[in-house]
């Protein structure tokens, strides 16, 4: 089977308000996430992870209805997310959507949202259902749709971006260069139904969360 796209589904707290998953190839589970990937009507293709938190009646239900199964150890350098994401690799995607919520702890959450701007799945091309929130690691360009007023933020990841340009959102971009920690980008309204963004270097986490107005 030729694996293009691929729904990563990460454990911890059950996300909440996603909708609309994009068909897949593969579906990766990080140890409880095939739980919540059953939850969302999902065949779990692997599981992967040290399997510490998943119900072990369900690992076996998984196993025995033919879902790989690849366990690792609990002391490792890799987090679960981290190894799906490296499934999803060797299975020879292109993309993927990381599915998990930002409730539960803190420092899970933007683990979350950080996985895909790693250099190491630059070979991915990589968006995130958080919840009812969407997301997208973006290192050359990006067309998003929504509505006239959808807030959108732009936040350079892992040093400068550069070269962004916008178009569709209310304050514009053209050419510019953004730091981390610099909320320059943060709470953009889009001004139509779609809006792009591209850039010349460096890495952008594109949020778009929800319907919420500013």
């Amino acid at each position: 089977m030729s694996v293009r796209h691929a729904i990563v589904v990460a454990g911890g707290p059950s996300p909440n308000g996603i909708t609309g998953l994009p068909a897949a190839d593969i579906v990766i589970a990080a140890d409880r996430g095939a739980e919540h990937a059953i939850a969302l009507g999902l065949h779990v293709d692997v599981v992967v992870g040290d399997l510490d938190s998943i119900d072990p009646d369900t690992l076996v239900e998984l196993e025995e209805a033919g879902t790989r199964i690849e366990p690792h150890p609990t002391d490792k350098d890799d987090t679960d997310l981290e190894l799906a994401l490296a499934s999803a690799l060797a299975a020879g995607a292109t993309s993927a959507t990381i599915v998990g919520s930002a409730s539960g702890r803190l420092d899970h959450a933007l683990g979350i949202l950080l996985a895909g701007a790693n250099e190491r799945w630059a070979g991915l091309r990589i968006d995130l259902r958080i919840d009812a929130a969407r997301a997208w690691i973006v290192r050359d360009h990006l067309e998003i749709d929504g509505e006239p007023d959808d807030l959108v933020s732009l936040l350079a990841v892992g040093g400068p971006a550069t070269g962004v340009t916008s178009t569709g959102l209310r304050w514009r971009l053209a050419e510019a260069t953004m730091s981390p920690g610099v909320a320059v980008g943060l709470s953009n309204l889009m001004t139509d139904t779609t809006a792009t963004i591209t850039l010349t270097g460096g890495t952008l986490l594109v949020v778009q969360p929800g319907r919420e107005r500013r």
